[in-house]
């Protein structure tokens, strides 16, 4: 017997990104193996005696309810409760409170595949005596549940929910299996909501409770999404988890009952074939799942594919790697191809084509001889996930096309109320002015106005956002990783990075293709605000000391690097009593930017500065959001000694204001510590992004964030980087402490770091990460964005996953060049040997 009193199924997933499949069914209810999903749940359960089991239910409850009933069809008995709203998932249970006062309960999801040994979990919560059990599995790509870091008694230490690369400290993740003690239930507010992962749990951690993981064997999968659902069913096919399969067997093919196949029928691989099936005189099934009540024609194909119930082939129809929901008619000699969806009481015609990676929604008809090559071959890069932090980055007018950016815009105004308001923004690259225009056209038709600031630096446009009354904002730019992609930077209304919830929200919306479109008086106006350049140079110059500056009489040197900021910033400098020489003053954005050519410029600007005697250089990225930084000897400092250098001049300008915090990423050096130290200044640490950076500034506490890539926040100002003001702010502050930039480099303290990547395969990851937090366990160390860990010489090493390749970066940090080279040749022999990989 089971030593639990009930076991929870959470039923009540809306399946937004398994449709078409979902339109008319929730998730538990979609077919795996002839059978829903929730029905492996509930045999599962049985298999390890639990027979009390509540359906905690939300969307399309009745489906559930109808098919399950009392659960005596399967010797159980079942109960149900309904959310009045939608609470997460430890609200959910809450809501539910009432049936499980009783004692000790299972929670498991409904919509998962799986064979775990779930007494073993049962009985290690009990010999830990715990209050709550996360069952965990190992996973090798770990990115898209929560990481959980345990001891080696299985009590949990540390949790994040769906972290990046850089916060995969393990590949241990948590499966969404449950064990609690009811006494857990009053931890949790009633009628709001709250999530297991992201609040109870942390909460429990906090106090002390007794929270642990047991590492279970054996095959999980949550079937998320499409692809998902697809390997689910191979993974059965061939034989990878434990379920069981209706019909009685013939070798490797399961025939239910009632079925009629003709003898010539030729079955390759594992087929899986429900009741009442008819299958006609020369057909092949290949590695296939078939579901009650289908009827093959002669001759037809149907590879690597899933036909759910009362499916129609016809004659010398072929099928390869394609899912049919419900009551789908196929005519004869009709061409279906990989990754094709089709939902429920579709009818396609004779001879017609359905070309890959397209989905078809319910009772759509396609008419004989026709060919349906929507093609989205290159939109399937956007089925697992949209943003990259507040990013949306695709190959231009590949990916990143109109119809893409149209769908979007539609998406993000369906997340907005109607009659709001949206900021938009563009840089001079005809591909991003193409988008920007389709995503102006999909807000507006779901009821969102516009206002266009056409060609803006995004600095700019954040201001804007943050000062207006608006919703949201978003800029559309050319990469600056990759000069054929386009970037979508979408802004929250303060200004910062699109909030965690609302991206959420988005993508919802645009994956679901649930979508608003509005009656055409309330479609949105598009308006262009005037006099905004004006604008921005008024706050501009009212946040810095213009008369010190001016009085001080900079001869400076600028590279606009044919950017924007060219159109606003030699107005500024006017204002500000510089002498200033232009360089690349003009905007092209098929200007190239290559490693070469900016070297090149780099030297020719030094010759300049030493030649003709001008006391500072700055060099403005095209995106006017970072700068670099040439001193009056020629000397081009690096970014980690431009963020020195600053951060020494912001303490010695404000040490009236003392004691304050600043904030720096991980990666950034000691150097920083060290100087923060004699100013009694608090050092905090952000992960490498500009998104992290931003979300620092939320702390009242801190007055700079400096970053490690040439951006600087200084939130009196902008709560994000903005290169045109650091220059302003540069030249204040050298005003008012009178020194040089080459005399400070001169006496700031000096660390050396030295930079390696390390090859790593996708799937290793985070069984590196793991390797590195088990190396790392006798050190100080710092898991913010990847591990850095601290040595007792004084030596520290950093290592981070690559968000975007397969590969590890290392940055070691000593004394010398000689020492943080070593070491960091020392640490990627380590990251190779836990990854079976080479370096690069």
């Amino acid at each position: 017997m089971a030593a639990v009193e009930k076991a929870v199924i959470m039923a009540g997933g809306f399946g937004t990104r398994l449709r078409p499949l979902t339109m008319e069914i929730p998730k538990p209810m979609v077919p795996l193996a002839g059978k829903p999903m929730m029905e492996h749940i509930v045999r599962l359960l049985v298999r390890h005696g639990m027979r009390r089991m509540l359906a905690v239910l939300y969307f399309h409850p009745d489906a559930i309810t109808s098919y399950f009933g009392d659960g005596s069809r399967w010797d159980v008995t079942m109960e149900y409760v309904r959310a009045a709203a939608d609470y997460g998932t430890a609200g959910s249970i809450k809501n539910a409170e009432a049936y499980l006062r009783s004692g000790r309960f299972l929670i498991i999801s409904g919509d998962v595949l799986t064979d775990f040994d779930l007494s073993a979990a049962i009985a290690f919560h009990c010999e830990k005596n715990a209050d709550a059990t996360i069952v965990l599995t190992r996973t090798s790509n770990p990115l898209q549940y929560g990481i959980v870091i345990a001891d080696s008694d299985g009590r949990i230490r540390r949790f994040l929910e769906k972290p990046s690369w850089g916060e995969v400290f393990s590949d241990t993740i948590n499966t969404g299996i449950y064990i609690l003690e009811p006494r857990v239930l009053e931890l949790i507010p009633p009628a709001r909501e709250f999530d297991f992962s992201k609040d109870l749990f942390p909460m429990m951690l906090e106090r002390g409770d007794a929270l642990y993981g047991y590492i279970a064997n054996g095959y999980w999968r949550d079937i998320g999404n499409l692809s998902e659902y697809q390997q689910a069913h191979y993974d059965v096919l061939a034989g990878n988890v434990r379920i069981e399969i209706p019909g009685s067997s013939r070798g490797n093919v399961w025939i239910g009952d009632g079925s009629t196949i003709d003898p010539s029928v030729e079955c390759r691989g594992t087929v899986i074939i429900g009741n009442g099936v008819q299958i006609a005189r020369n057909a092949v099934l290949d590695s296939c799942v078939i579901g009650n009540d289908c009827q093959i024609g002669a001759g037809a194909v149907i590879a690597r594919s899933v036909l759910w119930d009362g499916v129609r082939i016809g004659v010398a129809s072929h099928i390869e790697g394609a899912v049919l929901a419900s009551n789908v008619q196929l005519g004869e000699r009709v061409a279906v191809e990989e990754n094709v969806f089709v939902a429920e009481g579709c009818s396609i015609g004779d001879g017609a084509v359905l070309g890959p990676n397209i989905k078809l929604w319910p009772r759509k008809h396609v008419e004989p001889h026709s060919i349906v090559v929507r093609s989205m071959i290159h939109e399937e890069k956007w089925s697992r996930e949209l943003f990259t932090d507040a990013r949306i980055t695709g190959a231009s007018n590949v990916e990143m096309n109109p119809e893409f950016a149209a769908r979007l815009g539609t998406a993000i105004g369906t997340a907005l109320p109607i009659g709001a308001t949206v900021v938009a923004s563009r840089d001079p690259d005809p591909t991003s002015r193409m988008i920007k225009r389709a995503l102006v056209a999909g807000l507006l038709s779901a009821g969102v106005s516009v206002e266009d600031l056409q060609m803006t630096p995004i600095p700019q446009t954040r201001l804007a956002t943050r000062s207006r009354s608006v919703a949201a904002g978003f800029h559309v730019r050319r990469s600056f990783r990759n000069p054929t992609m386009t970037d979508i930077v979408i802004i929250g209304n303060d200004g910062r990075d699109l909030p965690t919830e609302l991206a959420k929200k988005i993508e919802r919306y645009f994956f679901g293709e649930d979508i608003r479109r509005v009656p055409y008086e309330r479609v949105g106006q598009l308006r262009y605000p005037e006099r905004q350049n004006e604008t921005y140079v008024a706050d501009y110059l009212r946040a810095l000391d213009v008369e010190r500056i001016a009085q001080r009489r900079f001869r400076i040197l600028i590279d606009y690097s044919f950017g924007m900021a060219v159109s606003i910033f030699p107005s500024i400098l006017g204002r500000l009593g510089t002498t200033a020489l232009a360089l690349n003053s003009y905007i092209d954005p098929f200007r190239a930017s290559t490693t070469a050519a900016d070297e090149e410029n780099r030297r020719e600007i030094s010759g300049i500065m030493r030649s003709l005697g001008y006391e500072i250089g700055f060099k403005i990225d095209p995106g006017a959001e970072r700068i670099a930084l040439v001193d009056e000897r020629g000397y081009w400092f690096s970014s980690m000694r431009l963020l020195t250098i600053i951060t020494k001049l912001f303490l010695e300008s404000n040490r009236e204001h003392l004691p304050f915090a600043i904030a720096v990423p991980v990666e950034a050096t000691s150097e920083v510590d060290i100087i923060a130290a004699e100013y009694g200044a608090e050092v905090l640490r952000t992960k490498n992004s500009h998104t992290a950076m931003m979300e620092a500034t939320r702390d009242e506490r801190i007055r700079f964030v400096g970053g490690t890539r040439g951006g600087f926040i200084f939130p009196e100002y902008s709560v994000a980087t903005d290169g045109l003001y650091t220059i302003g702010k540069v030249l204040e502050m050298l005003a008012r402490t009178g020194f040089s930039l080459a005399e400070l480099d001169s006496e700031l303290p000096k660390r050396h770091q030295s930079r390696l990547s390390v090859r790593c395969p996708w799937d290793k990851k985070g069984t590196v990460m793991r390797h590195a937090i088990e190396w790392s366990s006798a050190y100080d160390r710092q898991l913010i964005d990847g591990v850095k860990v601290f040595l007792p010489d004084g030596r520290s090493v950093l290592l981070v996953p690559s968000r975007e390749h397969a590969a590890f970066s290392i940055v070691a940090e000593a004394d010398s060049p000689d020492d943080a080279e070593h070491l960091a040749e020392e640490v990627a022999a380590l990251v190779a040997q836990w990854g079976s990989t080479v370096q690069s």
